[in-house]
């Protein structure tokens, strides 16, 4: 299930950085956004009565930790384990997202009950929203059988929840969107230049074995 001590300190430092990677674009425009300087960032960060009022936040718990906690637990390391021995490692990154996809159409029935919004829109919420989580899970199935960990995919998937959706939209129309655009063209070459790199099985102490090379048959210890 991805619960172990060998190679988690890079299981915890290395997706996370590589996510950070992926999103240089959207970090590069909050922090030219941001009205605080660095060191009033960092002075937050290591302030206790910041996170003191985090942890009484009932909404930043449910994004940050337990959302990311339990749906990480039940959609790859309950599910994949399930999925890997049967289909192989390569259909199972792409089929266990799609439950993971499917999972947040609660989200519709909120939007139909309360009518916020037309029914076309509706729909064309749900179609996005599905195709956004559905790569993001493919993205930490993926994480996940590379590391042998759960932490790196519950720590990717707590940053996403905190960063949301690229504003692309605003990146377009900021006064310095060149260097914004920029950045976000340079996160992606990034990321997919530094995917494997990063994810390499060696660094977190787990076997290479048919789990790790993609075969079509597997084993998960």
């Amino acid at each position: 299930m991805g619960i172990r001590f060998e190679g988690l300190i890079p299981a915890i430092i290395l997706p996370l950085l590589l996510t950070m990677v992926l999103f240089l674009g959207p970090l590069m425009q909050l922090a030219m956004d941001c009205p605080w300087s660095f060191i009033d960032g960092i002075r937050v960060a290591f302030d206790p009565w910041f996170w003191m009022l985090c942890a009484n936040d009932m909404r930043w718990l449910r994004n940050q930790v337990v959302a990311p906690l339990t749906e990480e637990l039940v959609f790859r390391a309950c599910m994949l384990p399930m999925l890997v021995p049967c289909a192989g490692p390569s259909t199972a990154i792409i089929t266990c997202p799609l439950f993971f996809g499917v999972a947040h159409f609660h989200h519709v029935i909120e939007l139909l009950r309360f009518r916020q919004g037309t029914l076309l829109g509706i729909f064309l919420s749900a179609v996005f929203q599905f195709s956004y989580t559905a790569v993001f899970g493919a993205y930490t199935a993926f994480i996940f059988i590379r590391t042998g960990h759960l932490i790196g995919p519950v720590l990717c998937h707590s940053f996403c929840n905190y960063m949301g959706f690229p504003a692309i939209s605003t990146a377009l129309e900021h006064p310095y969107r060149l260097t914004v655009l920029s950045s976000y063209l340079l996160g992606v070459l990034l990321f997919f230049l530094l995917l494997f790199p990063f994810t390499d099985p060696s660094y977190y102490s787990l076997p290479v074995c048919t789990l790790t090379s993609f075969p079509s048959s597997s084993c998960l210890s």
